[in-house]
């Protein structure tokens, strides 16, 4: 490594990663309070983004955060009786349930995809443009996997990954 050292350069990848999640988290939680969203409980932002922003299937984004069928249970129950999410019985299968935004959930989301855009900016003004690709690049690169078995799982990546 060439230039002058700086303070990241002796923290394990991992806990970097864990304070730049930690910096959109906080920017988004503070949005969603200012936006009157004080209640979103913890992934749910995670989860009215995603489907917000590529339709992602609810099943599809639970699956990507990890949780077990009761978390992911009860994290939906709360974001049916916060306003964020509606649940019906599809009319073509009455064994299944249709989940899907409710106007107070897509007005959430429109408050995440512009946080997480306004946070990208200010990066991208302080790194560069090419950084921040390259950064990107980097990451998507960790996510499809390096060996590890879990990460070349297909199950695990987005479905626009594989």
């Amino acid at each position: 490594m060439t230039g002058p050292r700086g303070w990241w350069d002796d923290w394990p990848t991992p806990a970097l990663l864990r304070r730049a999640r930690d910096v959109y988290r906080a920017s988004i939680r503070k949005a969603l309070d200012e936006a009157g969203c004080d209640d979103m409980p913890r992934n749910g932002a995670y989860v009215i983004g995603g489907m917000a922003r590529t339709g992602t299937p609810l099943s599809e984004l639970i699956k990507q955060m990890g949780v077990s069928k009761q978390a992911a249970g009860q994290l939906v129950d709360t974001l049916v009786t916060r306003g964020y999410l509606d649940r019906t019985v599809d009319p073509d299968d009455r064994r299944r349930l249709t989940i899907t935004l409710t106007e107070r959930g897509q007005s959430a989301a429109a408050v995440v995809k512009a946080t997480v855009d306004r946070v990208d900016a200010r990066l991208v003004a302080r790194v560069g443009a090419q950084s921040f690709a390259n950064a990107m690049a980097t990451l998507a690169s960790l996510i499809e996997g390096d060996g590890d078995a879990r990460a070349n799982d297909p199950g695990e990546l987005p479905d626009n990954a594989r």
